[in-house]
């Protein structure tokens, strides 16, 4: 009898396989070949699993993003200060890590390609993306406002922040003589000046 495979958990064991090369290659010089090989399987062998190059990329755009939610809910439950939380959104604009650069430039290539073509996928991909940092967010602040640190109107500045921090990043893509830091850290500073309770 032939072995059943589950579709979804061999399309997520071949991009797991294939992960770094986003970073090794870039989105967009990625090859199906590259990804057969590299995942050890056949070239038509990809083709049971993913429609095209472009659904191969989402998924493995999927799973750092998975890795990347999982990391940032560990280590946000780690700052101590509610204003240390919400400084923590934008280290990923902050840090200048070869690390974090290699993921900050592939987000940068994934941004060009979301802004240049229409993708119904990849805008409700950004959407999930945007409600999973929406609700983070959110708590932190509710959480300040229940233990008394902040003003009960400070949870109405989620969309705020999030939009600021996104300007950053477009801001980091663009510029160079820029202090992002710098921006990052008045902006938590006056923000808290605003809806603190002192």
């Amino acid at each position: 009898m032939p072995k059943i495979v589950n579709k979804e958990e061999k399309r997520r064991e071949i991009a797991l396989a294939c992960s770094d090369l986003i970073h090794d290659v870039g989105i967009k010089k990625i090859t199906v070949s590259q990804v057969a090989k590299t995942a050890g399987i056949g070239k038509g062998t990809i083709y049971e699993y993913f429609e095209n190059k472009e659904d191969i990329i989402f998924q493995i755009i999927n799973i750092h993003i998975e890795e990347y939610h999982k990391e940032f809910s560990e280590k946000i439950k780690k700052e101590k200060t509610t204003r240390d939380k919400v400084l923590h959104f934008f280290k990923f604009v902050i840090d200048n890590s070869e690390e974090n650069m290699k993921h900050f430039n592939r987000f940068k290539e994934y941004l060009s390609i979301v802004l240049s073509e229409e993708n119904d996928e990849m805008l409700k991909f950004n959407c999930s993306c945007s409600t999973f940092f929406y609700s983070q967010l959110e708590n932190i602040l509710q959480e300040g406002i229940n233990k008394g640190e902040l003003k009960s109107c400070a949870v109405d500045l989620v969309d705020i922040i999030l939009t600021y921090e996104r300007g950053v990043a477009i801001t980091k893509m663009t510029q160079d003589n820029v202090d992002i830091e710098m921006l990052c850290k008045k902006f938590v500073d006056n923000l808290f000046e605003l809806v603190e309770i002192k």
